[in-house]
């Protein structure tokens, strides 16, 4: 899942990258305002971690201009300023989480995950598909209760598709969540990486829709299990 951190602080931007690719997310960092509100209105991500205090454009007025465009993109904020009258603030504008600085980095991925679970409309860190049970705290996939070993990319796809369940992802999308947003493989590379997937998952969890992408969904597909 690509991840945008805002934040124009260096070294808390690296740490919460460094935090989030360890955790299984692509991160992009944005370190100014105008920046920030560009890509969050262009391109595709999971979820934004947004820092109020930027340069040439505050968060609050970034935050605004995404839902006044229609950008339902879930936001956390990050700020050092601790006033419950700041967080209202922060909330109203659309934001979906709130986190005062300083933080811990363990609480921040907590509030991540739980963001992404309401979106995608879980509620606990542990989602049931047929056979397969996903695991984000754990970070770990097991199919009739025996832990499956995935490669990062591996779980990356995994991952996003299970929370985008019952949806066909297409294929650029995938690509862009678990590449990264200037990825530039092409179709084959990915459906090798989900031939993959399918051989250690062992169950047909990944349908393919010939010509739109790939669907996860509680009940399974009649294809064959290939790329």
């Amino acid at each position: 899942m690509r991840i945008l951190v805002v934040e124009d602080e260096a070294k808390v931007a690296e740490d919460i990258a460094r935090a989030l690719s360890s955790s299984g997310y692509v991160p992009e960092i944005s370190d100014e305002g105008e920046d920030a509100w560009f890509r969050g209105e262009t391109e595709d991500y999971s979820a934004v971690i947004l820092d109020l205090g930027l340069p040439k454009l505050d968060g609050i007025s970034i935050l605004k201009r995404w839902r006044s465009a229609g950008v339902a993109t879930p936001v956390l904020i990050l700020t050092a300023r601790g006033s419950w009258s700041e967080r209202v603030e922060g909330i109203d504008a659309g934001a979906d989480d709130y986190l005062s600085k300083p933080f811990q980095i363990e609480e921040l991925l907590a509030r991540l995950r739980a963001v992404l679970r309401r979106t995608a409309g879980h509620a606990a860190s542990v989602i049931e598909v047929r056979e397969v049970l996903f695991d984000s705290r754990k970070m770990q996939i097991s199919v009739n209760g025996a832990p499956i070993a995935l490669s990062p990319l591996e779980y990356r796809a995994v991952a996003y598709l299970i929370h985008h369940r019952g949806r066909v992802v297409p294929q650029h999308e995938l690509a862009e969540h678990i590449y990264g947003g200037d990825c530039d493989r092409d179709n084959n590379t990915l459906e090798v990486l989900i031939g993959r997937l399918r051989k250690k998952i062992g169950v047909s969890l990944i349908e393919t829709r010939r010509g739109y992408g790939y669907l996860v969904s509680d009940e399974g597909g009649n294809e064959a299990p290939s790329a």
